[in-house]
Formats: structure tokens, C-alpha cells, sequence
């Protein structure tokens, strides 16, 4: 029983450092495609990776339900925004990653999601994918 619960915890905890390791390259991959996103190497895409993670656990649901009656407008559309925000956010935060403005802040977003649920499906398997 004491090694079952033991394997239990090495096996999540490996998941969440490949899951780190593989959204620190999903970041590179998607600066490395979009000029106006800058990031300096692999240590501050890990960097990015754990303050974009702390942002949206911490910041983000408290923007959301701020601007619930403007995201209910838009249909949904005003999340963008907030995940925008969020990134120019890790910007000023993280020394060493760089954007050239909002609409690329915008751009890298969408282009981040794609890629890290690429490389997600690739790495972890179609059980991570919800």
C-alpha cells in the first residue's frame, strides 16, 4: 500500500514538471514564430511559465468576475483582453521576456494555446486533453 501511494505522488509530481518543461518550450516555439515576442532563453521561458501559471491562478479569476457583465457582452470575447492583459502582466514581471506592444501580446496568446495543446496531446497523450 505504501508503495502504491509513493508511486501515486513520484508519478504526479514527474506530470507537473513535464507539463512545465513542455509550456517553457511551447513558449519558445511561439516567440520563435512571431517576431514581436522576445524571450531571452529556455531559464526565462521557465520563468514565464510559473508567472503566467500564478497569474491565472491569482489575478485572472479576480479580472473575470470584475468584468463579467463586458465579457457577457462581447460573448465571451472580452477574455481575450484579460488574457492579454495578463501576458503584458508576465512581461513586466519576467526580466528577459519582452512584447512589442498589445496586439502581439494578443497574437502570442492565441499562438501559445495552439502550440501548448499541440505539444501537450504529443507529450502527455490524449488523457490530458480535456
Amino acid at each position: 500500500m505504501y508503495q502504491k501511494i509513493m508511486w501515486v505522488i513520484y508519478y504526479t509530481h514527474m506530470k507537473i514538471l513535464l507539463h512545465w518543461v513542455v509550456s517553457a518550450l511551447a513558449i519558445l516555439v511561439s516567440a520563435f514564430v512571431l517576431p514581436g515576442v522576445h524571450v531571452a532563453g529556455f531559464v526565462t521561458a521557465l520563468l514565464l511559465a510559473v508567472a503566467l501559471g500564478a497569474i491565472n491562478v491569482v489575478v485572472r479569476p479576480v479580472l473575470v468576475l470584475l468584468t463579467l457583465p463586458i465579457t457577457v457582452v462581447t460573448f465571451g470575447l472580452f477574455l481575450l483582453v484579460i488574457n492579454t492583459l495578463m501576458i503584458m502582466l508576465a512581461s513586466w514581471i519576467v526580466p528577459g521576456f519582452t512584447i512589442d506592444g498589445f496586439w502581439w501580446a494578443l497574437v502570442f496568446g492565441v499562438v501559445l494555446s495552439v502550440v501548448s495543446s499541440l505539444l501537450d496531446s504529443m507529450v502527455l497523450g490524449k488523457e490530458h486533453i480535456a
